[in-house]
């Protein structure tokens, strides 16, 4: 008995000390991934490219969180794990739910017409675009380019929803209902109308009763301009000498399209409640994430990626960005990983070059650390002491320091139409030839050239690079076909418009 007792004592210790032995190699390796993930992150920050709040989890625990920079550049209040962002376009996720929330309970249906919910919407196209047709952007609805002048004068007005809704109910289609992916933020901002109308509250209460509250997501709410919210970040544009605040925006014309204030410690709320029944049944939650034309769901991005050597995973995904504000949610399903970022500074690296190094973190995969901008250096040589001083600098730094400094097509592109909102138009056609002769595969480059010269006033060659930069268009490895679509419509209608300004001189 005694010998029994002693052998299973000693199988039980040994047990114990095994997983104790497995707890601590965990979590020394979350450790580790955590300090990667702090330094990457803290390096792009000073390189003055984050500045805001950024969460990860790994097999559904946190292992890292962290806010960097200033809430208010003015008042120098820090950003905190309580401070709110915008999350823009995330905000269509939510609107999602809701509505499958709706269907799931039979109140309505995916199949249904846009009359069905809103009689008084223009034939024929309320009789023919749907509830699926919305929220998956098949709609053929146009975004704000089909409005001329939408951010700058529009976008700036208050409206109730149903004057806001007559503002694009009758624009053209850009492509037939159900035959392409067109993403159109308007399409959303009906949804959150018909949710509005068919439920007789306001779509910040069915956010907040239908999924905040039931969650326990306490920091998140819906943005308006009237209203006092604690702790809510201020949005600001990087410029080549400092910040400025940002363009404003009526947040009236947010609402289920873009509307949502949050953190990312509720954004893990959520994206863990998406593994559960607590909001939707299995059968309808999988509807999100069923991948539909152009890999988008409802409300998510659905696309595989790299996840080692000879592997890969399921990333499930969504960016927004509005009024000096970004935001990004990385959601890789299969292991049950998350990263989400939100940044209150633009006109800086995106979110998804810093999330991608995460990603290859948590992966366990090689990764490097952001360098610093070239251009934003060559782009104040310029201003400081001319556009050949500026050339001379650019070779200098690419002959001898790319160890230090990045060359990247977009940062890049990104100073020169900075250069050109500043006038300094000999600068910018400097810079963006630079970028052409870096990338000269890049149909986005002649573009951007193209558009340097039309301002300047050089016909002929803004003709020459726009043939050009349609030219590569099919060719171009690095765009996705809705951007190929864009970018060849741009350049046709600016060819066109310089052809009949070069045949009438």
């Amino acid at each position: 008995m005694n010998k029994e007792f002693r052998r299973l004592s000693k199988s039980h210790l040994m047990f114990f000390i095994i997983f104790a032995l497995l707890v601590f190699q965990s979590l020394a390796l979350a450790n580790d991934k955590a300090q990667k993930i702090n330094d990457l992150v803290s390096q792009y920050n000073k390189n003055g490219d984050f500045m805001g709040s950024v969460l990860v989890s790994e097999n559904g625990k946190v292992i890292y969180k962290k806010a960097f920079g200033l809430a208010n550049i003015e008042w120098e209040t820090p950003n905190t794990m309580d401070t709110k962002f915008r999350l823009a376009s995330m905000t269509k996720q939510f609107t999602s739910m809701l509505v499958l929330q709706m269907v799931e309970k039979g109140k309505m249906k995916l199949d249904a017409k846009i009359t069905d919910y809103i009689p008084e919407y223009p034939k024929p196209h309320g009789d023919i675009i749907t509830i699926h047709h919305l929220l998956s952007h098949t709609s053929g609805m146009p975004h704000y380019g089909g409005i001329p002048g939408f951010f700058p004068k529009l976008s700036r007005q208050p409206y109730t929803s149903e004057e806001y809704m007559k503002l694009f109910w009758d624009l053209d289609l850009l492509s037939e209902t159900g035959s392409q992916f067109s993403y159109s933020s308007f399409g959303y901002y009906l949804l959150g109308y018909m949710l509005e109308r068919l439920t007789g509250e306001t779509y910040a209460q069915l956010l907040h009763d239908r999924i905040f509250e039931p969650l326990g997501m306490n920091n998140s709410t819906l943005d308006d301009d009237k209203s006092i919210v604690k702790n809510r970040a201020s949005g600001y544009r990087r410029t080549l000498t400092g910040f400025e605040n940002t363009s404003f925006r009526d947040m009236s014309t947010a609402k289920a399209t873009g509307g949502i204030l949050s953190t990312v410690e509720d954004l893990y709320l959520w994206d863990q409640a998406l593994y559960t029944d607590k909001l939707l049944s299995e059968k309808y939650r999988d509807l999100l994430f069923k991948p539909n034309l152009g890999n988008y769901g409802y409300g998510w991005n659905i696309r595989k990626v790299p996840a080692g050597e000879n592997m890969e995973t399921t990333l499930v995904s969504h960016s927004g960005g509005i009024s000096g504000f970004n935001s990004l949610i990385y959601r890789f399903v299969e292991d049950n990983h998350m990263i989400v970022m939100f940044k209150n500074i633009r006109n800086t690296v995106g979110l998804g070059q810093i999330m991608q190094k995460i990603g290859l973190i948590l992966y366990d995969q090689p990764y490097e650390l952001p360098k610093e901008s070239a251009a934003r250096k060559v782009a104040l040589t310029s201003i400081e002491s001319g556009v050949d001083a500026a050339v001379r600098e650019y070779h200098k730094l690419k002959n001898y320091h790319s160890d230090v400094y990045s060359f990247a097509e977009g940062d890049f592109n990104g100073i020169g139409y900075e250069l050109l909102g500043m006038n300094k138009f000999d600068a910018a056609v400097a810079i963006l030839k630079l970028n052409v002769e870096a990338f000269p595969a890049s149909a986005n480059t002649y573009d951007s050239l193209g558009e340097a010269y039309m301002l300047t006033g050089d016909t002929d060659s803004a003709i020459k690079n726009y043939k050009l930069a349609l030219g590569k268009i099919p060719t171009d490895p690095n765009l996705s076909a809705s951007f190929k679509e864009a970018l060849k419509k741009g350049a046709e209608d600016k060819l066109n418009q310089l052809q009949a300004m070069a045949e009438k001189q």
